[in-house]
């Protein structure tokens, strides 16, 4: 004899329980063949978590953040314009390596309101680092970076290169 589930509903809305003697919740929750393999990767994920944080206490960690940015190249310069709203110049570090331009910085955001009736505080931390790569035979040591009215701009001289395209036409194919 085959055991059922038993599903029952309390009220709308409610959350339903499921009755599996037999074979609990975990990992195969709504049948071994019904489950989905999304939903049954994303329940062992959740297991594994709790099962680590048992072990390993959490550790709190900075939040990061990735910054807008957009990359043009315009009249022999590559320009990296990055939106940077709050920040000063000093929490800002850019850099230039083999590797391409670095970008990277930490904001911190305090902010308090005060009224009679209520005292608001908030406050945001998080670090960023973009790395964006550079075309051959850029000039690193003409880069320059100015920041005005939270937007970064970086601007590097790169050696002109000439595109050339060229359409290939579609031919229809046999049915």
């Amino acid at each position: 004899m085959r055991a059922m589930s038993e599903v029952k509903v309390t009220r709308p809305g409610a959350v339903a329980r499921r009755f599996e003697p037999f074979f609990p919740g975990f990992p195969f929750a709504g049948g071994l063949f019904g489950a989905s393999p999304v939903n049954w990767m994303r329940r062992m994920t959740d297991e594994m978590d709790r099962a680590c944080a048992r072990l390993f206490p959490a550790v709190p960690e900075k939040e990061f953040w990735a910054p807008t940015l957009e990359v043009t190249e315009k009249d022999g310069n590559y320009i990296a314009a990055l939106e940077l709203p709050g920040l000063k110049k000093e929490e800002v570090k850019v850099e230039v390596n083999e590797e391409g331009l670095i970008i990277s910085g930490e904001r911190k955001l305090e902010k308090e309101e005060k009224e009679e009736e209520y005292f608001r505080s908030e406050r945001s931390y998080g670090s960023f680092y973009r790395l964006i790569p550079l075309p051959k035979g850029a000039k690193i040591e003409a880069v320059k970076a100015e920041l005005t009215n939270g937007v970064l701009m970086v601007t590097v001289p790169v050696p002109e290169t000439k595109v050339t395209v060229k359409q290939i036409p579609v031919a229809e194919g046999k049915k």
